[in-house]
Protein backbone atom coordinates (compact mmCIF):
# COMPACT_ATOMS: atom_id res chain seq x y z
CA UNK A 1 0.00 0.00 0.00
CA UNK A 2 1.42 3.51 -0.79
CA UNK A 3 1.49 6.29 1.11
CA UNK A 4 -1.29 7.99 -0.13
CA UNK A 5 -3.79 4.96 0.26
CA UNK A 6 -2.31 4.75 3.88
CA UNK A 7 -3.32 8.70 4.58
CA UNK A 8 -7.15 8.07 2.99
CA UNK A 9 -10.06 7.49 5.55
CA UNK A 10 -12.49 5.01 4.17
CA UNK A 11 -14.70 8.28 3.29
CA UNK A 12 -12.06 9.80 1.17
CA UNK A 13 -11.27 6.34 -0.56
CA UNK A 14 -14.70 6.41 -1.41
CA UNK A 15 -15.13 9.74 -2.68
CA UNK A 16 -12.02 8.70 -4.98
CA UNK A 17 -13.95 5.98 -5.87
CA UNK A 18 -16.75 8.02 -7.15
CA UNK A 19 -15.01 10.40 -9.45
CA UNK A 20 -13.25 7.34 -10.68
CA UNK A 21 -16.09 5.52 -11.50
CA UNK A 22 -17.91 8.84 -12.82
CA UNK A 23 -15.12 9.25 -14.95
CA UNK A 24 -14.77 5.50 -16.69
CA UNK A 25 -18.57 5.92 -17.27
CA UNK A 26 -18.22 9.42 -19.72
CA UNK A 27 -19.62 11.14 -17.08
CA UNK A 28 -18.32 14.06 -15.84
CA UNK A 29 -17.47 14.89 -12.05
CA UNK A 30 -18.65 17.41 -10.51
CA UNK A 31 -18.99 18.09 -6.86
CA UNK A 32 -23.04 17.62 -7.88
CA UNK A 33 -22.55 14.40 -9.21
CA UNK A 34 -20.21 12.80 -6.94
CA UNK A 35 -22.76 14.08 -4.09
CA UNK A 36 -25.52 12.15 -6.18
CA UNK A 37 -23.55 9.09 -6.41
CA UNK A 38 -22.63 9.04 -2.97
CA UNK A 39 -25.79 9.90 -2.21
CA UNK A 40 -24.36 12.73 0.45
CA UNK A 41 -25.04 16.45 0.70
CA UNK A 42 -23.08 19.00 -1.18
CA UNK A 43 -20.70 20.80 1.44
CA UNK A 44 -19.21 17.58 2.33
CA UNK A 45 -17.89 16.50 -1.30
CA UNK A 46 -16.68 20.13 -1.30
CA UNK A 47 -14.33 19.04 2.15
CA UNK A 48 -13.48 15.71 0.67
CA UNK A 49 -12.64 17.37 -2.69
CA UNK A 50 -9.94 19.41 -1.07
CA UNK A 51 -8.55 16.99 1.09
CA UNK A 52 -8.04 15.13 -2.09
CA UNK A 53 -6.71 17.57 -3.63
CA UNK A 54 -4.14 18.70 -1.25
CA UNK A 55 -2.84 14.98 -1.37
CA UNK A 56 -2.07 15.62 -4.47
CA UNK A 57 -4.73 12.75 -6.14
CA UNK A 58 -7.16 15.33 -8.06
CA UNK A 59 -7.45 18.46 -9.93
CA UNK A 60 -10.27 20.45 -8.10
CA UNK A 61 -11.36 24.53 -8.36
CA UNK A 62 -14.94 24.85 -6.95
CA UNK A 63 -17.64 24.65 -9.86
CA UNK A 64 -15.18 23.30 -11.97
CA UNK A 65 -15.12 19.45 -13.27
CA UNK A 66 -12.96 17.30 -11.03
CA UNK A 67 -10.39 15.06 -12.82
CA UNK A 68 -7.65 12.44 -11.18
CA UNK A 69 -4.07 13.51 -10.99
CA UNK A 70 -1.97 10.17 -12.27
CA UNK A 71 -1.51 9.40 -8.64
CA UNK A 72 -5.26 9.85 -8.34
CA UNK A 73 -5.84 7.49 -10.99
CA UNK A 74 -3.68 5.03 -9.59
CA UNK A 75 -4.99 4.97 -6.33
CA UNK A 76 -8.72 4.96 -7.56
CA UNK A 77 -8.03 2.40 -9.80
CA UNK A 78 -7.05 0.36 -6.69
CA UNK A 79 -9.74 0.74 -4.46
CA UNK A 80 -12.31 0.10 -7.61
CA UNK A 81 -10.79 -3.25 -8.36
CA UNK A 82 -10.80 -4.28 -3.99
CA UNK A 83 -14.73 -3.11 -4.95
CA UNK A 84 -14.86 -5.51 -7.76
CA UNK A 85 -13.54 -8.41 -6.02
CA UNK A 86 -15.13 -8.17 -3.03
CA UNK A 87 -18.71 -7.37 -4.62
CA UNK A 88 -18.08 -11.01 -7.02
CA UNK A 89 -17.37 -13.07 -4.34
CA UNK A 90 -20.26 -11.95 -2.49
CA UNK A 91 -22.67 -11.80 -5.55
CA UNK A 92 -21.10 -14.56 -7.46
CA UNK A 93 -19.70 -17.46 -5.27
CA UNK A 94 -21.66 -16.63 -2.07
CA UNK A 95 -25.28 -16.00 -3.56
CA UNK A 96 -25.91 -13.01 -1.72
CA UNK A 97 -28.48 -10.36 -3.77
CA UNK A 98 -26.59 -7.85 -5.37
CA UNK A 99 -27.71 -4.71 -3.53
CA UNK A 100 -26.60 -6.44 -0.38
CA UNK A 101 -23.27 -7.49 -1.92
CA UNK A 102 -22.68 -3.65 -3.35
CA UNK A 103 -23.35 -2.68 0.15
CA UNK A 104 -20.93 -4.77 1.82
CA UNK A 105 -18.08 -4.58 -0.49
CA UNK A 106 -18.13 -0.82 -0.08
CA UNK A 107 -17.61 -1.48 3.83
CA UNK A 108 -15.22 -4.52 3.67
CA UNK A 109 -13.39 -3.00 0.54
CA UNK A 110 -11.82 -0.28 3.14
CA UNK A 111 -10.39 -3.07 5.67
CA UNK A 112 -8.49 -5.32 2.98
CA UNK A 113 -4.79 -4.95 1.45
CA UNK A 114 -3.26 -5.61 -1.95
CA UNK A 115 -2.16 -9.39 -0.48
CA UNK A 116 -5.93 -9.92 0.25
CA UNK A 117 -7.45 -8.57 -3.17
CA UNK A 118 -4.92 -10.26 -4.64
CA UNK A 119 -5.76 -14.00 -3.96
CA UNK A 120 -9.21 -12.88 -4.00
CA UNK A 121 -8.56 -12.05 -7.49
CA UNK A 122 -7.24 -14.95 -8.06
CA UNK A 123 -9.39 -16.99 -6.65
CA UNK A 124 -12.54 -16.09 -8.63
CA UNK A 125 -10.66 -16.35 -11.22
CA UNK A 126 -9.76 -19.77 -10.23
CA UNK A 127 -13.28 -20.66 -9.72
CA UNK A 128 -14.22 -19.31 -13.86
CA UNK A 129 -11.60 -21.52 -14.65
CA UNK A 130 -13.17 -24.32 -12.94
CA UNK A 131 -16.59 -23.49 -14.44
CA UNK A 132 -15.34 -22.97 -17.58
CA UNK A 133 -14.21 -26.60 -17.02
CA UNK A 134 -17.38 -27.87 -16.49
CA UNK A 135 -16.74 -28.71 -12.51
CA UNK A 136 -19.08 -26.30 -11.34
CA UNK A 137 -17.79 -25.24 -8.13
CA UNK A 138 -20.05 -22.62 -7.36
CA UNK A 139 -23.22 -24.33 -7.84
CA UNK A 140 -21.60 -27.11 -6.03
CA UNK A 141 -21.32 -24.32 -3.01
CA UNK A 142 -25.22 -23.07 -3.93
CA UNK A 143 -26.49 -26.73 -3.20
CA UNK A 144 -24.25 -26.65 -0.36
CA UNK A 145 -26.23 -24.04 0.86
CA UNK A 146 -29.55 -25.02 0.09
CA UNK A 147 -29.47 -28.33 2.43
CA UNK A 148 -27.15 -26.96 5.18
CA UNK A 149 -27.78 -23.01 5.80
CA UNK A 150 -29.75 -23.37 8.33
CA UNK A 151 -27.93 -25.72 10.26
CA UNK A 152 -24.96 -23.48 10.11
CA UNK A 153 -27.26 -20.88 11.58
CA UNK A 154 -28.51 -23.13 13.85
CA UNK A 155 -25.03 -24.08 15.38
CA UNK A 156 -23.64 -20.57 15.72
CA UNK A 157 -26.88 -19.43 17.45
CA UNK A 158 -26.25 -22.12 20.05
CA UNK A 159 -22.61 -21.11 19.79
CA UNK A 160 -23.32 -17.28 21.03
CA UNK A 161 -26.26 -18.09 22.98
CA UNK A 162 -23.42 -20.78 25.19
CA UNK A 163 -20.95 -17.99 25.01
CA UNK A 164 -23.53 -15.52 26.48
CA UNK A 165 -23.68 -17.42 28.89
CA UNK A 166 -20.31 -17.86 30.36
CA UNK A 167 -20.22 -14.17 29.94
CA UNK A 168 -23.04 -13.94 31.97
CA UNK A 169 -23.77 -16.62 34.62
Amino acid sequence: MNIATKQLSASLEDYLEAIYILSQSGQVARSKNIADHLQVARPSVTGALRSLAEKQLIHYKPYGYITLTEKGYRTAGRIARRHEALESFFCDVLGVAPEIARRSACLAEHAIGPEITLRLTAYLEFLAEENMAGRGLSELFEAFCRERLEDIKSFYRRKIEETSKHLNP
